[in-house]
């Protein structure tokens, strides 16, 4: 049973895994629709500073919880032995790259013009930092590492979107119905992306299928299929019903891709804290 520091740390990780793929999926979602995304990008550098924040306060919060969580009690938190030893393992090493790419992503998005750029960098810095711990950084091998950056750049990248899309549908359908299209357009190429990445290291790390069903980190797997399973299904009915009705000009298809999102948002939050429970709860990957 764990202990209500480990609760904590998972807390503080799913508050990081939600700032850290939020602000990069934002400065992505510009990059690659820079068109389409023009008119509401004051708010999203906004967001997008204002996650990359929260997720600098959760990297560090986490990184003292976990001395917490090894000593048992709060003096872990201000131990500068314990906390020396820790930042000389491979979190010491993932929190150092996260706060680098965090801050550049930060000081990116508080710059005009292509300050994007300087974000967009930062941001895969601060995913490259997921890269290097957890059982995909364990099994030592760099091909795999590179394959849950396609996939942590990909989840982004979609959860970078929503803002976007929603805001504009408040208030702009033609925008929106344009946005809308184009992202489902490049969805085709990075949604099979994102699954394929995600099928190669569930297998290279789990072994066969049975484990599946035998082991922690397969039925987390499953559970986090099942809320990828909600976001293919909302993705699906956004592409094939509410864009198209918005191109239409019908103002009903604009609330309802609004609904859509808001569930996409739960599902996302979903599986974001089941991995950030079992990456620490269990000791499994991200």
């Amino acid at each position: 049973m764990p202990d209500s520091w480990q609760l904590a740390a998972a807390l503080a990780r799913f508050l990081l895994y939600l700032g850290v793929l939020g602000s990069a999926g934002l400065v992505f979602a510009h990059i690659v629709l820079r068109r389409e995304t023009g008119r509401v990008y004051g708010i999203l550098r906004r967001q997008a500073a204002a996650l990359a924040v929260l997720a600098l306060a959760a990297a560090g919060l986490g990184f003292l919880l976990t001395g917490a969580a090894m000593t048992g009690d709060a003096s872990g938190m201000a131990d500068a032995e314990m906390l020396g030893l820790l930042w000389r393992t491979p979190a010491g090493t993932a929190l150092a790259t996260q706060a680098a790419g965090l801050v550049l992503l930060l000081g990116g998005a508080l710059l005009p013009g292509r300050g994007v750029w300087v974000s967009g960098a930062g941001g895969l810095i601060a995913l490259w930092a997921f890269c290097r711990v957890g059982h995909v950084a364990d099994a030592g091998a760099a091909w795999l590492q590179a394959v849950l950056l396609v996939h942590l750049a990909a989840a982004a990248f979609w959860i970078g979107i929503f803002t976007p899309l929603s805001r504009l549908a408040a208030d702009d359908l033609p925008a929106a119905a344009a946005l809308g299209t184009r992202f489902g357009r490049i969805a085709v190429c990075t949604v099979p992306l994102l699954i394929a990445a995600g099928i190669v290291m569930a297998w290279r790390l789990l072994g066969d299928f049975s484990a599946l069903v035998t082991t922690a980190y397969g039925l987390a797997l499953l559970a986090k299929v099942a809320g990828v399973g909600v976001l293919l299904a909302a993705g699906a009915a956004n592409k094939l019903r509410f864009v198209p009705a918005m191109r239409r000009g019908e103002r009903a298809g604009a609330q309802s891709l609004r609904r859509s999102i808001a569930v996409e948002w739960l599902a996302v939050a979903a599986v974001l804290l089941l991995t950030a429970a079992l990456t620490g709860l269990a000791g499994l990957p991200g």
